[in-house]
């Protein structure tokens, strides 16, 4: 077909491909949008909370509740947010404030007697709900029981229900005399007392002015006869009522009651007393008198009227000595026992007068021995602590108790010391005995009496006095030495007991004190000598010794030469890089060790180092020859060294030994020459040519 035909054609062929595409391309557009499109079936609430109330949950709190006679407005009126939080940890309470602060924010201070002096017991421990339920209750307030049982919770019921009890108490009507939460008075009373009593107890009858002999006692307190709350008395007496009170005979001590002073009395107090109490007999022959009992002051110790104690005691046992007394109440952590039980105070004195200082029963010591009959029996002994002996006990303990175990006075060395003045001086050393630094003296002596003079638990030459603290160290050895002295027990031959300014706490310095049995004083016995060993100059004994045993003769530390290599430090490092003499050390390496260009210096050993025989050649404390050699040169080096041998002489040019020191060419111990040549040699000496410079006799 002609070309001219065919352009119209594929011209319109390619509109129709474009106009198809772009269909297409908006049917894809419309299914995609129809496809994300939000459709109702699929349209979705906004989540939210709802808030629920506590009671929603707390059905169980609810139905126990609300269903009580007093309910807490805000619970009445679900609003328990008032006092707690809505959320928190579980399961603590939540409260927003603690204790009774939450309470104080609807019930001010002021408004419940918060504001008062006196304050009941319960709101001074910040505990409201103690008596009150802070949700419901079935009593009026709030209360946790019923006001009997409420109050009986904290206070003694024992108290209140004796055979005669007081009428308000008997209606549990303890409001009646006390305020619930404060008040002015005390014992959270609503007054005191007699203008609180004749609220109910009306004066001017006739029945109560007879009752109490026609006396103005409204202007009195009459708590000073009567129990407030029960008695096993008739009228609510005290248990013990003196008997002028008991048979109305009021006017043997006071004025007639129809006088203008009728409570007064007719006499000073002691005066009047000892009409009938008769002084002589309240002093049973003591001749040291209590205080008050001096003073004429009875009403210090007795009630006048009546008591809930015996003898008209204000107070029962040791709170009534305690009153004056009061250091004597320390809480201390060795109590004495007579103090805390049974008679108390009055199982050592007497209460009015005593034949002995203190107001003792007895002496001292007779006091002391009643209950301690152990400690007693001391006094037998052939030594006795002075003290103890005097019966002086108080110049020790404290009697009515102390922190010190023992109830010493103080810590047992300043008690020693209140004594033994000199003796404190002479302990304090650079070096004291570690009983004595802790102030135990009764780890070596006895307080009371002993067997051993000094009051020593043993004798002093005993071993056992020491080995009770040191007794690993004193347990003698099965193998190897011990010390003579050590072995015998005689601590005391070298160690002071108590102090002394030399290590060890020894009596003397070391080197004197072991010169004391050995003989090595140097000052005495190293001369005329050629050398010392250094140790023994110092007089360091214990540098080579044990001073008490050891596992190895002459109770030496250490084996050779261990023991001279811990000081000749030189010469042990020395040492740790040879071999024997003529022996290269390179000899047991490897070829390619051998043939390494880094060889190690070689060293020689002299041959009693290599065995570690020091001994051998030298004295361990002194000699009369240099370096503590054991004799002259020539000699000692002849042991080893056979001078007569055709080798020696060649090697010598045929000098005689006699005529040489070997010292003078050769290291005593280690070299780098398998001969032990010194380092620095003359060159010629070195190459064997000593011709180049003696003159050789030839015979």
């Amino acid at each position: 077909m002609a070309p001219d035909l065919l352009r119209p054609i594929a011209g319109h062929s390619r509109r129709l491909r474009l106009l198809w595409l772009l269909a297409s391309l908006c049917v894809a557009a419309m299914l995609l949008y129809t496809a994300c499109a939000p459709t109702p079936s699929r349209t979705r609430t906004p989540s939210r909370f709802v808030r629920k109330d506590c009671l929603d949950c707390h059905t169980d709190f609810a139905a126990k509740t609300l269903s009580q006679a007093q309910v807490h407005t805000p619970v009445m009126e679900l609003q328990c947010e008032e006092c707690h939080l809505r959320h928190g940890v579980v399961p603590k309470l939540l409260l927003k404030v603690p204790g009774n602060q939450g309470c104080y924010r609807c019930h001010p201070r002021d408004k419940i007697g918060m504001d008062k002096p006196v304050l009941h017991s319960a709101f001074q421990k910040d505990q409201c709900i103690r008596c009150h339920n802070p949700h419901a209750s079935p009593q009026q307030g709030l209360l946790q029981a019923p006001l009997s049982d409420l109050c009986f919770q904290c206070h003694k019921p024992e108290q209140f229900q004796k055979k005669t009890v007081h009428q308000p108490l008997q209606e549990a009507a303890c409001l009646t005399c006390h305020s619930s939460h404060g008040s002015d008075q005390a014992y959270i009373l609503k007054a005191q007392s007699p203008a609180l009593c004749v609220e109910c107890h009306a004066p001017e009858k006739a029945e109560f002015k007879s009752a109490h002999g026609n006396y103005p006692v409204e202007t009195a307190s009459c708590q000073d006869c009567h129990n407030p709350h029960s008695s096993d008395q008739t009228r609510l007496m005290r248990s013990t009522v003196h008997p002028f009170v008991d048979s109305q005979s009021c006017a043997k001590c006071h004025e007639a009651p129809g006088s203008s002073r009728s409570l007064s009395v007719k006499a000073s107090a002691g005066e009047l007393c000892y009409q009938c109490h008769k002084a002589a007999e309240l002093k049973a022959g003591g001749s040291i008198t209590h205080r008050p009992f001096t003073d004429g002051n009875c009403g210090s110790c007795h009630r006048p009227h009546a008591s809930e104690n015996l003898n008209l005691l204000s107070a029962a046992g040791n709170p009534l000595c305690y009153q004056c007394h009061e250091q004597m109440q320390a809480d201390v952590k060795f109590p004495h026992k007579a103090v805390d039980e049974g008679k108390g105070c009055l199982a050592c004195h007497r209460n009015h007068a005593a034949p002995y200082a203190g107001l003792l029963a007895g002496k001292e010591q007779t006091v002391c021995f009643a209950c301690h009959e152990d400690i007693g029996s001391a006094l037998k002994m052939p030594v006795s602590h002075q003290p103890y002996a005097d019966g002086s006990c108080g110049s020790c303990h404290n009697p009515h108790g102390s922190n010190y175990n023992g109830m010493v006075k103080d810590r047992l060395d300043a008690v020693c010391y209140s004594c033994h003045v000199d003796t404190e001086i002479d302990f304090t050393k650079t070096n004291t005995h570690q009983p004595v630094l802790d102030g135990l003296c009764s780890a070596c002596h006895q307080s009371h009496g002993a067997q051993q003079s000094n009051l020593l638990e043993f004798d002093a030459k005993d071993p056992a006095l020491c080995s009770s603290c040191h007794q690993e160290l004193m347990q003698i050895p099965e193998a190897g030495v011990a010390h003579p002295v050590f072995q015998s027990g005689q601590c005391y031959r070298c160690h002071d007991a108590h102090s002394s300014n030399i290590p060890g706490m020894l009596t003397q310095k070391q080197g004197f004190l072991c010169a004391g049995c050995h003989g090595t004083d140097p000052n005495k016995n190293f001369t005329p000598v050629a050398s010392r060993h250094q140790p023994v100059v110092e007089g360091r004994c214990s540098a080579c010794h044990n001073p008490h045993k050891s596992d190895l003769p002459h109770l030496v530390l250490a084996q050779n030469p261990d023991l001279c290599l811990a000081c000749h430090a030189d010469l042990k490092a020395a040492l740790a890089q040879t071999g024997p003499a003529g022996k290269n050390v390179s000899d047991g390496q490897s070829t390619e060790a051998r043939d390494s260009e880094e060889t190690p210096e070689q060293f020689y050993l002299h041959a009693p180092e290599e065995i570690g025989k020091c001994g051998i050649c030298h004295l361990p404390h002194k000699g009369s020859e240099a370096a503590l050699i054991s004799e002259p040169i020539q000699p000692l080096c002849s042991r080893c060294h056979d001078y007569g041998r055709e080798t020696f002489g060649r090697a010598h040019l045929g000098v005689e030994a006699e005529r040489m020191d070997c010292r003078s060419c050769h290291a005593p111990h280690v070299s780098r020459d398998p001969r032990l040549f010194k380092t620095v040699v003359h060159k010629p000496f070195s190459e064997n040519s000593c011709k180049d410079c003696h003159l050789v006799e030839v015979n």
